[in-house]
């Protein structure tokens, strides 16, 4: 154990001093004298296709390695595979309607570039603050995860040592640009999927039906197929984070429908088939509260001993490895653009000379991400971030209801298929969702919307005080 948390204060030390001098030495503040033309640099168009869905499913595969699990815990298997098929609509029809969105207006603030274009200054500050929420929260429990899959592989190593590591590491390989960030994606996403699959494959033979409907209560309750809903929406939460790069796409109006759907397509095929599959190997009630199920699922189906369960736990490390990283640059860039339309402070929208990078809005959400892993479990953070999520859906599909209208002739690459009905689905749905997630989490919801009220009357009055600034001057 001394050992573990020896090695882990090292690494962790040399990664902070590393990190400290490159922003001493190779970071500067851009300004518009910096440019040779004078304009201030912009960040890098270099996303292409495969890369982009690469970071979309990146985003989101975390959620398939854990955090589901725990929507056993409330509904049974049966009655969170409802939750599932629910949720799994919801987003089909949300990412169909969103993609319209993206294309129409790709620009790194994402959500709350929609809806300050739909409904004026509060209503982008309310989509910032959600997706702000959404995407600061969801680094935590995956470092959270990280820590809790390498203790699995080696208890010497503490879990809370491995998740700050995690923060230190990635946020350094993400100061170093988006070109070799992407790259970085499409490498550990490609090896988390193809691990999914050899997953599935190995466990297939060892399903059972029986299994699998075993211990559920008697019927399906309503109640508890609602309070699955947020751990089913861990399966696909943050694949809407693409809009957060839609300033470094490629081609953007067709890159960006390219990447959405086959990357909602892919998370949908290995969701279901990992919930399901893992369901109906063994007890399922032994995998309902951990933070490394599928490993235990390896060892139900293999045995205690078999050295499967090991290697995959090792190998399931470039999935959570993928979300965490794809994360990061989302929630980066939704600080950089908020900080940039003066909803932040003006210092996080700066952008490094030599990477182009938002280094400083990088930094600060780590920080924010540091202290979070500190105040709640894993499953109150998932809540939490996924409340967030599920507020930034309404208010996105609201956002392509009203520029529908507001602006009839705004360039559409993409448009929502079957409009006005796929876009309302997935607006009743979120409301659903919505509704579930606070009547079943009280305390957190008032955490949430607590925030949002006090953020919300901190930026009203600094907005009056400046426009009377104005009118005296």
């Amino acid at each position: 154990m001394d050992f573990g948390r020896k090695f882990l204060k090292t690494i962790l030390f040399n990664l902070l001093l590393n990190c400290k001098k490159l922003i001493k030495h190779n970071i500067k503040p851009l300004s518009m004298n910096d440019a040779p033309d004078g304009r201030r640099p912009q960040l890098d168009r270099v996303i292409s296709a495969t890369q982009l869905w690469a970071i979309a499913v990146g985003m989101v595969i975390s959620g398939e390695y854990f955090g589901w699990n725990y929507g056993w815990e409330v509904a049974g298997t049966v009655g969170f595979l409802i939750s599932t098929i629910i949720v799994t609509i919801m987003y089909v029809t949300f990412i169909f309607s969103y993609t319209e969105l993206t294309t129409a207006i790709p620009h790194a603030g994402g959500p709350f570039s929609y809806a300050h274009r739909a409904f004026g200054q509060i209503g982008g500050f309310i989509a910032g603050f959600a997706t702000l929420v959404d995407f600061l929260l969801a680094p935590p429990a995956i470092a959270y995860a990280l820590g809790s899959y390498t203790h699995f592989l080696n208890p010497a190593i503490p879990i809370m040592g491995t998740a700050l590591a995690t923060y230190v590491v990635f946020i350094t390989i993400n100061l170093f640009g988006i070109k070799q960030s992407a790259r970085f994606s499409l490498i550990v996403t490609i090896l988390s999927v193809l691990e999914l699959v050899v997953f599935l494959i190995i466990i297939l033979p060892c399903y059972d039906n029986d299994r699998f409907l075993a211990n559920n209560p008697p019927s399906v309750e309503p109640g508890g197929v609602f309070a699955g809903i947020p751990f089913a929406m861990w399966f696909f939460v943050a694949i809407e984070g693409v809009a957060m790069v839609a300033e470094e796409v490629k081609n953007p109006h067709k890159t960006i429908p390219r990447g959405y759907i086959s990357s909602i397509l892919t998370l949908v095929i290995l969701a279901l088939g990992v919930m399901i599959l893992s369901g109906g190997v063994g007890d399922w009630r032994q995998l309902s509260n951990l933070d490394h199920p599928l490993p235990e699922t390896l060892t139900m189906a293999l045995g205690k001993n078999n050295a499967w369960s090991k290697v995959f736990a090792s190998l399931g490390l470039f999935g959570l490895i993928a979300s965490f990283h794809c994360n990061t640059i989302s929630y980066s860039r939704q600080i950089y653009a908020l900080a940039r339309e003066g909803y932040l402070p003006k210092i996080l929208s700066q952008i490094s000379l030599k990477y182009h990078t938002p280094h400083w809005a990088l930094i600060a959400g780590g920080l924010v991400g540091f202290l979070a892993i500190f105040t709640g479990t894993t499953n109150e953070i998932i809540i939490l971030s996924v409340l967030g999520a599920v507020v930034m859906y309404l208010i996105s599909m609201l956002s392509l209801f009203v520029l529908r209208k507001k602006e009839p002739g705004l360039h559409r690459p993409f448009k929502a298929p079957l409009y006005p009905y796929v876009p309302a689905v997935a607006l009743i749905l979120s409301v659903v969702c919505l509704l579930a997630i606070v009547y079943y989490n009280r305390w957190l919801s008032l955490i949430f919307f607590g925030g949002l009220g006090i953020s919300l009357l901190a930026f009203v009055l600094k907005y009056i005080i400046f426009t009377s600034k104005k009118v005296i001057n």
